[in-house]
């Protein structure tokens, strides 16, 4: 019950000797709390008048009084239940004992009007294992003002005060049995929580490493084991990129020295895409795939977004330094182009988030035709940008393009959006 009402349930509503469960290790569990929303739609005329009073013997009077509060209950109203129970336990002579002329209805009617001496549960002292400590507790519970009744963090501290050290001196093997038990249930809970939330955080590893390799709404749905269907984008605009004589830059370098080369470099990029509304599908050697459109639909905008990513990677190429090589001039090739694009997961064992399409081949064919430090864009591209507004190209003229004939081309040469201007100029940008 003190976990309950520091809860966001705030109280039981509906705490009598029925909802107390033991299980097989002796401990208390309290059932049917939470469920205030399933009472709201229940049909009071389906109960029989004797038992729906039957159960409102535990209800406080101020919740009889007001059925509006008495579906989630209060906490004081709760203590009042506790202390109704508390009598069944020690008595053992069943609820409201002593009112055997008075039916439920009756009694219900008497502890609502608030007596002048309220009608509560008989007080046998002729009883000897009831101590006097616990009768007590019984009627601070019951009191009519409900401001007076004690707390549960109260009772929980008054019950181990007088029970562990006071009026309880002689204790018998079973109270040990149960004791002892009852430590045990709490540490095994303390334990069983402890290991959930390291589970729980284990889980957000994983998920934060999956996310990193699938697009969310992909691993989502690979997670719960559905199967993820290709699907086809109207419009996309997809970045390709390589670095400009990567092979002698190998050859002048050790294997360790090219993967970390690769990683600085495209951590650095990976930074860059992060703050732009664009999905890195993967990198192949030197070559590094950048699309925008695609995972998520974002109108004409795609073709705006790649062009400022490229832009801004250039001038993080501009300022990268080998760490083994210091003197060498990093330099790089970019093409963008626009157009329908196809996407989905392919295999089980790794999968990767594939793009395929006529738009991919393009885009690697800009790139492949462009030059050193420059932005190599096609003519759906470049109009796509026009339509946006805000950027400078340049018309390269007609290239024969292999697989594709005859295209015309251009030079992303600047950009005015955002409050920033960007230019490139030969192999510097700014």
């Amino acid at each position: 019950m003190v976990y309950i009402h520091s809860s966001n349930l705030q109280s039981h509503g509906r705490l009598k000797s029925t909802n107390c469960l033991v299980d097989n290790r002796w401990v208390l569990k309290i059932t049917d709390y939470g469920i205030g929303k399933f009472l709201d739609n229940a049909d009071p005329n389906n109960i029989e008048e004797h038992q729906q009073y039957k159960s409102l013997l535990w209800t406080a009077p101020e919740l009889l009084g007001d059925p509006a509060r008495s579906y989630n209950g209060t906490k004081e109203g709760d203590v009042y239940s506790f202390g109704i129970v508390l009598h069944e336990i020690y008595y053992r002579m069943g609820t409201f004992p002593g009112k055997a002329n008075l039916t439920a209805k009756d009694i219900i009617a008497r502890v609502k009007n608030k007596e002048s001496t309220p009608c509560r549960p008989e007080i046998f002292n002729d009883v000897t294992d009831v101590q006097p400590a616990i009768v007590k507790l019984m009627q601070m519970c019951w009191l009519d003002n409900e401001l007076e009744r004690p707390s549960f963090n109260v009772i929980k501290t008054y019950l181990k005060k007088k029970v562990l050290q006071g009026d309880f001196k002689h204790t018998n093997i079973v109270d040990i049995i149960l004791n002892r038990l009852e430590k045990y249930a709490n540490n095994l809970e303390d334990l069983v929580e402890s290991r959930t939330q390291e589970l729980m955080i284990e889980k957000q590893k994983t998920d934060k490493l999956l996310y990193r390799m699938l697009p969310r709404t992909c691993a989502d749905k690979l997670k719960v084991g559905e199967v993820v269907q290709p699907e086809l984008f109207d419009s996309a605009t997809v970045y390709f990129s390589d670095i400009v004589g990567f092979t002698t830059l190998s050859s002048k370098s050790t294997p360790i020295q090219v993967v970390d080369l690769l990683n600085d470099l495209y951590t650095c990029f990976d930074a860059v895409i992060a703050t732009y509304d664009a999905y890195k599908v993967e990198t192949i050697g030197d070559a590094y795939l950048v699309v925008s459109g695609i995972p998520v639909k974002n109108g004409d905008n795609h073709a705006g977004i790649i062009a400022d990513m490229s832009l801004d990677l250039l001038e993080e190429v501009s300022k990268f330094k080998v760490k083994h090589l210091p003197n060498e001039v990093l330099k790089v090739r970019i093409g963008m182009h626009t157009g329908p694009c196809c996407a989905g997961v392919v295999g089980l064992s790794m999968p990767r988030y594939c793009l395929f399409g006529d738009t991919v081949n393009t885009a690697s064919r800009m790139e492949s035709n462009g030059e050193a430090n420059k932005i190599h864009i096609s003519e759906s591209a470049h109009l796509a940008l026009m339509n946006l507004g805000g950027y400078h190209n340049e018309y390269r003229g007609d290239m024969p393009i292999k697989g594709k004939g005859i295209m015309s081309t251009y030079w992303l040469t600047g950009s005015s959006t955002n409050g920033r201007t960007r230019k490139v100029r030969n192999d510097l940008t700014w």
